[in-house]
């Protein structure tokens, strides 16, 4: 990802704020990394500590320290009461 920011996302299959946002993302060539916390429970424990919840969509921005350590920038629940910040963020992908 350029620009020096980096985006996770976390899903679960059944949500369909998820499904809209990974829709969104394909559509606009934006990359990311995806983390379905259906498939890996232990997910949830990383979820609480970036937001304090289990909610998804869980969007996560990370840049890069000058030694390469990864650090939380931004961090948003759910993807259409966001979007217009969202898409502010995604420019800098």
């Amino acid at each position: 990802m350029g620009k020096g920011m980096e985006m996770v996302l976390y899903t679960r299959p059944t949500c369909s704020d998820c499904q809209d946002a990974k829709t969104y993302l394909a559509a606009h060539g934006i990359s990311y990394e995806h983390k379905d916390v259906e498939a890996a429970k232990e997910l949830e424990i990383d979820m609480k500590e970036i937001s304090g919840s289990r909610i998804v969509p869980l969007f996560a921005f990370y840049k890069r320290g000058l030694f390469g350590k990864r650090r939380l920038e931004h961090h948003f629940i759910g993807f259409e009461e966001n979007k217009e910040e969202l898409k502010r963020l995604f420019a800098l992908l």
